[in-house]
């Protein structure tokens, strides 16, 4: 216990100010108490998704769902008394309850029945997923319009015969007076808030798929959500932020994917100028080169004209848009040395009289300038590249890129997401003894960190994590028109696609190659020699060599990585580093279904332990709902505990240790005439 001689005047100023909250010796020593008892709950259960990339049907059925964990439940409490028919139903129900719920009233004979049942079966599966909950935990989670009755249900003993009638009469009326409705969606929406404690999205929320925003939407709404940014996070973040390499960027991908209904529609971002560039420009060239992926007219039988006519609207964009990409990025890279991209800049390796390109072997070290060789290109066509300066933009260039950019900055809904991404993100988290990351820790051949030198100095570990999180800030936060703004919208750019980005970790965003230059060893884009140490024959060795980088060294503690899709249809494991490290990118995007045999990983961390979900295919949330089909999922127990887990193991858990300690100081304090109890 302190004593007089060692309490410093910092901290008798701090209690003084303990003291206005806890103004006596009981009233401090209630809240010791009340910690003491909390922090011997198990801990809550923590969700992990990532690489959603805009499915967003799937990734609310999964959300709702908890991965799995509310089906569990309602089979461990009815399995043996209610039939799977109405199990399948009750769990429809509590994912989409305002979805379902006329239509299962609709097939009731007797509706005043069916209403007790439900009502009952939700208060009981309530009360299982309360149980790690304190009771003030819950009552904070009740809507306020009925947050007394649903306490008392939640918290009756329904065995106790002196108040039955009274827990009777509180579902009839509910029914009577016409709150059954209400209350059960009340109920459904409060079972997913207990069940699961903190959602974990391990980056990657946009492009592929057709409606990140929605996603954003769900998450801006979720009671308890952290974001470790992926790449294509990043680069959204630097549109938003008014980055003229981000904004070509983003369209550059939303546009080859043929996702404008997420950008016209869900951003409200109007591309106008740039289609009537890119008609006046390329409406005579042959732009089959630029066609969206899966969008091809070739694979449609009959196409009519109109379809025709669109996809080649949009392949004219798709064209214009990329080569003004390459014309910014040309300038980008000449302006930050420190990216060391030199090479990449390729309107300028470009010999435009025999129409072939300079282009560095795959092979060859990751920033070697020399041994490139030229190869033909696929497309000749750049009629608005001046050869003498291929990096200068146009003055119909100048006006698109201009109202692109203030279509970007003005767009309420897109700035509001990325304001959230920063205020909820960050470039990793450390996280109850775990390590989350998108990309990679670069690392060399060699199996040391990768030092990466920028502004003078040299960073690696977790020092490098700390300074790309710092850049990445700055590219949206700082002073409008300043150099540090600008130059932390190109490092936004360099997460994206830079040879040392964590959070990108390959050798190059291989674009040109693939659509100028027919030759597929170009295309390659070489992994950081992190994913070979991964899954080496020291794998284990080097997850722990991470894990002690960034502060974690208990037998428990494993990283969760995103990034790279698993081949689980070649019989990859998704669980590498000697078991240390879990990669849960399982191509939740419909457009990685057919390259990995699956569509995503999740992972459940309870306080038992870890359990991986390998999920199938979602269909649609419509047929979810009128069929009860949930996502085919399989469990695998990756991680088992060797004690439960309490909320005293946990971050949480070791602050509030703190504040018991500070409260003994204050009871001390009172105790010895420092401090005088109130009243």
């Amino acid at each position: 216990m302190t004593t007089q001689q060692n309490l410093t005047g910092e901290q008798l100023r701090y209690l003084t100010l303990l003291a206005e909250k806890y103004p006596t010796v009981a009233a401090a020593s209630s809240e010791i108490i009340r910690i003491e008892a909390q922090l011997r709950l198990p801990k809550g259960t923590e969700h992990f998704m990532s690489d959603l990339h805009g499915e967003h049907e799937a990734f609310v059925h999964i959300l709702n769902s908890a991965s799995g964990v509310i089906r569990e439940k309602i089979d461990l409490l009815f399995s043996d008394t209610v039939p799977a028919r109405e199990r399948a139903d009750l769990a429809t129900l509590i994912y989409y309850p305002e979805e379902k719920l006329p239509e299962l009233k609709a097939g009731q004979s007797d509706l005043t029945a069916w209403y007790s049942t439900t009502l009952l079966r939700l208060v009981e599966l309530c009360r299982l997923v309360s149980s790690k909950h304190t009771r003030a935990h819950v009552r904070k989670c009740l809507p306020e319009s009925c947050a007394h009755i649903l306490d008392e249900l939640l918290h009756a003993h329904f065995e106790d015969h002196d108040k039955q009638l009274y827990y009777d009469e509180i579902i009839q009326s509910i029914i009577r007076y016409d709150r059954a409705d209400a209350y059960i969606v009340r109920l459904c929406q409060l079972i997913k808030r207990l069940a699961v404690d903190q959602l974990h999205i391990v980056g990657d929320l946009f492009d592929r798929g057709p409606r990140p925003d929605r996603i954003l939407d769900q998450l801006m709404e979720y009671h308890n959500v952290d974001i470790q940014w992926g790449n294509h996070d990043v680069v959204w973040m630097g549109a938003a932020a008014g980055s003229h390499i981000c904004i070509l960027t983003v369209l550059k991908t939303t546009l080859s994917y043929n996702n404008l209904e997420m950008l016209e529609t869900g951003y409200g971002i109007s591309l106008r100028t740039l289609d009537q560039m890119a008609e006046r420009v390329y409406g005579k060239s042959d732009v089959t080169l630029w066609r969206p992926h899966g969008g091809s007219c070739r694979q449609a039988a009959l196409p009519p004209s109109s379809l025709q006519d669109r996809w080649e609207e949009i392949a004219r964009m798709h064209k214009a848009v990329s080569i003004l990409m390459f014309k910014v990025e040309a300038q980008v890279i000449a302006r930050n040395p420190d990216f060391q991209m030199q090479g990449r800049d390729y309107l300028n390796q470009i010999d435009y009289e025999n129409g072939t390109v300079l282009c560095r072997q795959a092979a060859l070290p990751l920033r070697s300038l020399c041994g490139g060789k030229r190869y033909p290109l696929r497309d000749t066509d750049f009629p608005t590249v001046d050869p003498v300066c291929p990096g200068a933009l146009t003055d119909e260039e100048v006006e698109v890129l201009d109202d692109l950019v203030r279509s970007f900055r003005q767009s309420e809904k897109l700035q509001r997401h990325v304001r959230f991404l920063y205020a909820r993100g960050t470039v990793y988290s450390c996280f109850n003894g775990n390590l989350l990351y998108h990309g990679a820790v670069p690392m060399t051949e060699a199996g040391d960190f990768a030092a990466e030198t920028f502004e003078g100095r040299s960073y690696q570990g977790k020092a490098l994590f700390d300074y790309c999180d710092r850049r990445a800030r700055q590219g949206y936060f700082a002073p409008e028109g300043s150099p540090e703004r600008q130059a932390g919208q190109d490092f936004l750019w360099y997460l994206w696609c830079g040879a040392l980005s964590p959070i990108f970790g390959r050798s190059a965003m291989t674009t040109f190659e693939r659509l100028y230059i027919a030759d597929k060893s170009t295309h390659a884009e070489v992994k950081n020699p992190y994913y070979t140490h991964i899954n080496g024959p020291h794998a284990e060795e080097t997850a722990e060599k991470i894990l002690a980088e960034f502060g974690l060294t208990d037998e428990s503690s494993h990283i969760f990585n995103g990034h790279v899709p698993v081949r689980a249809i070649e019989g990859e494991s998704p669980v590498k580093g000697g078991g240390k490290l879990v990669v849960i990118d399982g191509g939740f995007c419909r457009a990685y279904h057919s390259k990995t045999g699956i569509a995503g990983y999740t992972l459940i961390y309870s306080s038992r332990g870890l359990t991986l979900r390998t999920h199938q295919p979602f269909e649609s949330t419509e047929k979810a709902i009128r069929d009860d089909e949930d996502i085919e999922s399989q469990s695998e127990r990756i991680y088992t505990a060797r004690q439960r887990v309490l909320v005293r193991d946990t971050d949480e858990g070791k602050k509030e240790e703190a504040r018991i300690a500070d409260l003994e100081r204050l009871v001390w304090a009172y105790q010895n005439g420092l401090l005088h109890e109130a009243g």
